[in-house]
């Protein structure tokens, strides 16, 4: 990749909170205030420093209107001077955030970005921001030059997943092992403690009073293959349940991406270097399958194959997704999201992007591996791809 070089100093999440759980009091901005505070406490930058924060969020009405992502900044303990911006890639939200942060630094224009997210699935339900405006008889998101195009078509993750799993063979059973997968893996993590240098601790009100939340609240600890094929179907004759698709949740990350200058003027030590950013778009309609084809793309342009990358963050929207990128890639199933994913750690939307960085950087690390790739399926059929090399 040409240009200068773009550096991932620290990446941070909080833990997950299910819907109306562990951190449904917290407001969203103040949720992604703390990690922005947290990613400037554990590095040691000057927080005046930071030329840009780039905030990623699916959801943007209610609490998360009126840019979440200045609100966030006004909630932490930055500068006024600190600038930000909210961007919307879907379910990529902060990958893209993370994206254009290291374009920006490897651009020249600046030297010390934080890309970061935030979802309170919680506080702003997914789907409000069109559904209270639709009931209020404001309009509806698809234009009639859209319906010209696509007639009669209602663009839905949930039917994409369906027909994923379709066109790429998988059963419900299939779907619902590599659930049951991801809750053991998770579980696992957690209990060796190896999300613990990723996590920042949010404080919450208990019955028993004031506790630090730092373990993800959707992980079924004692989850079993028939407790999750137990459960009820989304649509009759389809594969997909809530037990093999991703959680709603409530979480919040960062990452903060410098220059060489930025290394060498603030005296700070690099976990990866960005190899390659990829972004590809494909079918609105099976909309999921995006990764795939963004995966060949990015690898031709890294120069790697699939057996060069040491471990995958494929996101877990629905089982479905990372079983097909599986097949397709040819990829080793024991490096794909090796510490579980968001059927079992939960997917708060415009924070997974960042989420999913933090977590392979920290497992790239453990493992005393060399190249990461992540990706995200994005509604719309679009897709990220960022590939890292460990430093």
């Amino acid at each position: 990749m040409t240009g200068s070089t773009a550096y991932i100093v620290d990446a941070v999440r909080t833990a997950g909170g299910k819907r109306g759980g562990k951190l449904a009091a917290w407001h969203p901005a103040d949720m992604a205030g703390a990690v922005l505070d947290a990613v400037v406490e554990r590095t040691g930058i000057d927080p005046a420093a930071i030329e840009d924060v780039i905030m990623g969020c699916v959801s943007q009405g209610g609490e998360q209107s009126m840019h979440v992502g200045r609100n966030s900044v006004l909630a932490s303990k930055l500068p006024e001077s600190v600038p930000a911006v909210t961007i919307d890639r879907q379910c990529g939200s902060s990958q893209q955030a993370m994206q254009f942060a290291a374009q920006a630094v490897m651009s020249g224009t600046q030297d010390v970005v934080v890309a970061a997210g935030v979802e309170s699935m919680t506080r702003v339900p997914m789907g409000s921001t069109a559904t209270l405006f639709a009931k209020s008889d404001l309009g509806l998101p698809k234009s009639p030059r859209q319906e010209e195009r696509y007639p009669n078509i209602q663009f839905s993750q949930f039917m994409g997943a369906e027909m994923i799993a379709e066109k790429h063979g998988f059963s419900k059973d299939d779907l619902d092992r590599f659930a049951l997968e991801s809750h053991k893996r998770a579980a696992a993590a957690t209990e060796r403690g190896d999300f613990a240098n990723e996590i920042v601790p949010l404080e919450i009100e208990t019955p028993d009073g004031a506790r630090m939340h730092t373990v993800d609240e959707g992980i079924r600890f004692d989850a079993t293959l028939e407790g999750i094929q137990s459960v009820k179907l989304l649509a009759e004759g389809g594969v997909i349940t809530a037990a093999n698709a991703s959680q709603i949740c409530d979480g919040s990350s960062a990452v903060l991406i410098v220059s060489e200058r930025a290394l060498k003027e603030h005296g700070l030590t690099p976990m990866a270097r960005i190899h390659d950013l990829t972004v590809t778009a494909g079918d609105p309609v099976i909309m999921l399958e995006e990764p795939l084809f963004a995966t060949d793309r990015a690898l031709k342009k890294a120069a790697l194959s699939i057996d060069e990358i040491d471990l995958y963050e494929v996101n877990e929207a629905f089982a479905s997704v990372p079983l097909a990128w599986l097949k397709h890639t040819g990829a080793d199933p024991e490096r794909i999201n090796v510490n579980g994913g968001a059927i079992a750690l939960g997917h708060p939307l415009g924070a997974s992007g960042t989420k999913l960085m933090a977590t392979l950087l920290n497992a790239l690390d453990s493992k005393s591996k060399k190249y990461g790739l992540q990706t995200m399926c994005e509604g719309g059929g679009i897709a990220n791809v960022t590939i890292v090399e460990r430093l």
